[in-house]
């Protein structure tokens, strides 16, 4: 499986980090070694000194697809969830400053926390509201209305460079309030107020 992520899906984190929004979607790609084995804790890798959380709604794509058109997206998932898209900031901006590809900042090991996954047929997913908690105070609040690109969109539009598989998960994009992690600190996410997921950072 692979692990598709958004970049620039919600203005005010957009404007958070003083990016420009861009004219479609930005995609980058994670390896299935970015995923935190479940029960584990977050170890702050060495190599940097600013990891911070995005959580992100996620979909588990159920079927192969290729150049899916938006009106016959919503048949390739049956599930969506919540997850972290863990940052590098520092060897980002190192990254970024001289045109180099962000993998190191994005796609290391541990760096894709996914949570748990529920039958989207118990949420309206164009008003699906999550938070992330950060030892028991929200840090981020998010809802799906406030995206520049909707999932059945952005499903749409990753398949015409990606053929879709089973098991391939998408990351959508995270809202404003992304923030620094240190040791010892908890991070609880939940979706439209049912836990998905809680870990432990170290």
């Amino acid at each position: 499986m692979k692990i598709i992520c958004i970049g620039r899906n919600y203005a005010k984190h957009i404007e958070e980090l003083a990016n420009e929004k861009p004219e479609n979607p930005v995609v980058f790609l994670k390896p299935d070694s970015a995923i935190l084995p479940k029960k584990m804790p977050f170890f702050i890798p060495p190599f940097s000194n600013d990891i911070h959380y995005e959580v992100e709604v996620l979909v588990k794509i159920n079927k192969v697809g290729k150049h899916i058109s938006p009106k016959f997206a919503h048949k390739y998932y049956e599930t969506v969830g919540l997850g972290i898209d863990f940052t590098a900031r520092d060897v980002q901006a190192q990254c970024k400053e001289k045109g180099l590809p962000w993998e190191k900042a994005k796609a290391f090991d541990g760096s894709a926390i996914v949570g748990e996954f529920f039958p989207k047929e118990k949420f309206d997913l164009e008003n699906l509201s999550f938070q992330l908690q950060k030892n028991d105070e929200v840090v981020q609040d998010g809802n799906t209305s406030c995206m520049l690109w909707k999932i059945d969109e952005l499903i749409s539009y990753v398949s015409q460079y990606f053929t879709l598989k089973k098991g391939d998960i998408i990351f959508t994009g995270t809202p404003a309030g992304v923030g620094k992690v240190v040791e010892n600190d908890i991070l609880t996410g939940t979706i439209e107020g049912k836990q998905a997921f809680q870990i432990k950072v170290k």
